[in-house]
């Protein structure tokens, strides 16, 4: 009974980057709970800070989570390599970035957006509601085409 004691510090939610992590979670897999981070981030942001990624998320100090929430909306200020973001080169500002949460949702709503009003090849395909990477179409993507009659039968003649 000793060993399900609780200690006075475990948290049964603790938030990082506007994200709950349960408690209960080792911290290496409940960072990937939050939009934009994946399991080499937050392997990464673990290492670089120094926590044990099987640490559960519930037993952090309150430093460690400041530390882990700064690390992950700046993980270039931790020196985390640039092959690891998910925004290189930002075609408005040219720096490496990495976007989490709504911040993503937002900038590839935009970028969608401008490819739709330059006309690009990826724009059109978007406004028509077709695959934009390339894939077949043929047997695939047909939820878009719209109800599909079939072949109907010929009446008969004759009989009533």
């Amino acid at each position: 009974m000793t060993e399900n004691k609780e200690n006075k510090d475990y948290r049964h939610l603790v938030r990082v980057a506007n994200t709950d992590i349960e408690g209960t979670r080792p911290i290496g897999y409940g960072l990937r709970k939050i939009k934009g981070v994946g399991f080499h981030l937050a392997d990464s942001v673990c290492n670089i800070n120094g926590i044990d990624k099987n640490k559960k998320a519930g037993d952090l100090t309150d430093e460690e989570v400041k530390k882990l929430d700064d690390a992950v909306k700046n993980p270039r200020k931790y020196n985390i390599p640039v092959w690891m973001v998910n925004r290189r080169k930002d075609p408005e500002s040219g720096e490496d970035k990495h976007l989490i949460m709504g911040d993503m949702d937002f900038v590839q709503d935009n970028d969608i957006k401008l490819m739709k009003k330059i006309k690009s090849y990826r724009g059109i395909r978007h406004m028509s509601g077709l695959p934009v990477r390339g894939q077949r179409t043929k047997a695939n993507f047909r939820k878009s085409k719209g109800k599909v009659t079939g072949v109907k039968k010929k009446g008969k003649k004759g009989k009533v």
